[in-house]
């Protein structure tokens, strides 16, 4: 089942979250926790672009861009 757009959203929140994670603790958990959320959030984004014919690139910025500036409309 692919991924929608808002699914991708949560997963690159996951993953911002798990970084900040690491930065507040830097250790191996943490580190594997962020390694693990940013896998999922690129694994989910090529299963996307596939899915509706878009560029996996466009896919990723667009997510980012709508986790780390929610005041645009993300396409």
């Amino acid at each position: 089942m692919a991924h929608t757009f808002e699914d991708l959203v949560k997963l690159e929140r996951l993953a911002e979250e798990a970084h900040a994670a690491y930065i507040d603790s830097p250790d191996d958990s943490t580190r594997a926790a962020w390694r693990d959320a940013a896998d999922a959030f690129q694994a989910a984004v090529v299963e996307h672009a596939e899915a509706e014919g878009a560029s996996r690139y466009e896919v990723e910025m667009a997510a980012k861009k709508a986790v780390r500036h929610p005041e645009h409309k993300a396409a």
